[in-house]
């Protein structure tokens, strides 16, 4: 990519979309094109096939998506599956048609099997039965990367898959039902605070262990891939460290200032036992994470108290 080449950069007010677009500015991208949901509909074909026919951009993020955490997936399989299916196939096609010169799509760390060996190798993928949990997501983002992998063998079209772990930061959502693990206990943790309650309770059983990744620290991986990156086989982008959720507690209530006790309501479930993603494909192209765990949980709680009213809750 240069500066003088247009960038379009689906789910742009996203988690993963707007860190994307704060990387793209930093480093002087005056063409970044982006659309709300209400000005382009990404489920709807004819509308992206007329977005793409009048704008023409030359490269393409696609970090649109129905996401949620565990409670979420439950609750709604069918629209995790069916949204997530039009939005990556109308937007992968309709790029491959209008002459895109290479597409980014955005995976997640729940495409691999449930139990798969630790730390998690991008050959795992289809080796193994998905969290039921969130199956319906995974099934979708799976698709995603088929799509692009096919499109790159029948068509030559530049479509590189990336596969980050459990993310967090600015632009998250904190709603309590539908949000991932590190903003919900954010919420959790403030609110208690603000309320003194002495005691939160969090889901499972705090024993299972999870991978964290700043979205900024994403969105340059993202950057830098885009850049030098350009084979059909998914790619890992994490931080190669993980922790357990009960430790993930401590330094949340630790950013927050909050000073009650913690309890884990073990009759919730825990998803899986350990998901740690293997990054040295990542890390041998000379890319590696620099935002801490702990200073990324303090600037995102600043964040959140900060822009409250436009967190997403």
């Amino acid at each position: 990519m240069n500066n003088e080449e247009s960038v379009f950069v689906a789910g742009h007010r996203g988690l993963v979309g707007s860190a994307i677009v704060r990387a793209l500015r930093a480093r002087g991208y005056p063409s970044i094109i982006t659309r709300t949901r209400d000005e382009l509909d990404l489920r709807v074909q004819s509308s992206v096939d007329k977005f793409f026919a009048i704008e023409r951009p030359r490269f393409v993020f696609l970090a649109a998506a129905k996401v949620g955490g565990i409670h979420a997936n439950e609750l709604l399989p069918a629209d995790f599956l069916r949204d997530n299916l039009q939005i990556q196939t109308n937007v992968i096609d309709a790029a491959r048609r209008h002459n895109v010169r290479k597409l980014c799509f955005l995976g997640s760390s729940c495409v691999y099997p449930r139990l798969a060996t630790q730390p998690i190798r991008e050959e795992y993928l289809l080796s193994g039965p998905l969290e039921p949990t969130n199956e319906s997501y995974a099934i979708a983002k799976i698709a995603g990367i088929k799509m692009c992998q096919a499109y790159f063998r029948q068509y030559q079209f530049h479509a590189i898959s990336l596969v980050p772990t459990n993310l967090y930061g600015p632009g998250d959502s904190f709603s309590l039902d539908h949000s991932h693990v590190v903003p919900a206990m954010i919420r959790r943790f403030h609110e208690a605070k603000v309320h003194v309650t002495s005691q939160v309770s969090l889901w499972g059983t705090g024993n299972a262990r999870r991978e964290f990744l700043h979205v900024d620290d994403l969105a340059q991986a993202c950057l830098f891939l885009m850049a030098s990156y350009d084979s059909p086989e998914i790619i890992n982008v994490g931080t190669g460290v993980d922790i357990s959720i009960a430790e993930l507690a401590h330094l949340v209530s630790h950013a927050v200032g909050y000073s009650g006790t913690v309890e884990f309501d073990s009759s919730r479930p825990d998803g899986p036992p350990r998901k740690l993603l293997d990054v040295t494909r990542l890390t041998e192209l000379g890319w590696r994470a620099q935002i801490s765990l702990a200073n990324g949980i303090r600037e995102t709680y600043e964040w959140y108290v900060q822009d409250h009213s436009v967190a997403r809750n």
